[in-house]
């Protein structure tokens, strides 16, 4: 890969960086403006060469103005592209089904990406996550109920996990519904 493309915008929580690819498929994204902190969570194969700096990404810019405004769901429609072993990959895809506002455990997360004993395989790919929001790791909890650790600082999550319970319960909102299979299309691991 040659040349990516950037944009930080403002969010409640602080400034938010996406970085894609030329086909606008997400390689890292988080609550930072330092491209420094996104790309050393890139696949080496992965990791572009240059980084030009746009000040919006069309629907990519959209979507998280939108989903730090309410519209919870439209994270769902962007792509990934994330690399590394089977159960990593796997386990990625899975996060994506975690419905917003129903976070789940560690050990549950495991269960649901069919490894029960791999609890901390789990939290591995919770923690190697470059696609922060669109593959959404926050959405995991420690078996306790508590929140855990999280690369972008625990008030960052406790905002997220807040701010998709308040929406989910909103009378009149659409709820996220249960877990679900995400299109193939959404998780380019290949």
């Amino acid at each position: 890969m040659t040349t990516a493309y950037s944009s930080t915008v403002d969010t409640p929580i602080g400034p938010f960086t996406t970085v894609v690819n030329d086909q606008d498929v997400v390689l890292a994204s988080g609550w930072t403006a330092d491209l420094g902190d996104l790309l050393p969570q890139v696949q080496p194969s992965l990791r572009p060469a240059e980084i030009e700096q746009r000040t919006e990404l069309g629907h990519i810019t959209k979507a998280v103005r939108d989903y730090h405004a309410g519209e919870l769901l439209v994270i769902d429609d962007i792509e990934v592209l994330q690399r590394s072993g089977e159960f990593r990959e796997h386990a990625w895809r899975v996060l994506r089904t975690v419905p917003a506002g129903k976070p789940v455990s560690y050990r549950e997360y495991a269960e649901l990406a069919g490894r029960p004993s791999a609890v901390r395989a789990a939290a591995g790919a919770c923690a190697q996550n470059a696609a922060t929001l669109f593959v959404p790791c926050h959405r995991v909890l420690r078996t306790d109920g508590t929140l855990g650790g999280f690369r972008w600082g625990s008030e960052v999550k406790r905002w997220l996990i807040d701010h998709e319970e308040a929406v989910s319960a909103a009378p009149g909102e659409a709820s996220p519904g249960g877990l679900g299979v995400v299109p193939q299309k959404h998780s380019r691991l290949d």
